[in-house]
């Protein structure tokens, strides 16, 4: 039996993805919000969630916060291919730039 996407990215794998990228990789994160959520104003982004189909970031523009929604290409397998698909999605980022 398979796990489900919810198995697969529960709270608890959802919150250390979170901490980790918000800790150690704020850049990458303000590049996922200006690049995929086309909020080139934002001076500050944080991830709240990441689940199966994308991830819930919290930007900040002018001062105001904004929540975005980044998809994912794919529905992520495990967190490993959350990884995969992060570092990706960042090198892809890079490029636009």
């Amino acid at each position: 039996m398979s796990e489900t996407s919810s198995e697969v990215f529960s709270k608890a794998v959802s919150d250390r993805i979170c901490k980790h990228m918000n800790d150690d990789h704020p850049e990458a994160i303000l590049l996922y919000a200006t690049a995929y959520g086309h909020v080139s104003e934002a001076t500050t982004a944080e991830m709240a969630a990441i689940d199966a189909q994308g991830m819930d970031l919290n930007a900040q523009i002018n001062g105001e916060p904004v929540s975005l929604r980044i998809p994912f290409d794919h529905e992520l397998k495990d967190a490993e291919d959350a990884h995969h698909t992060l570092i990706d999605m960042l090198k892809q980022a890079r490029v636009k730039q």
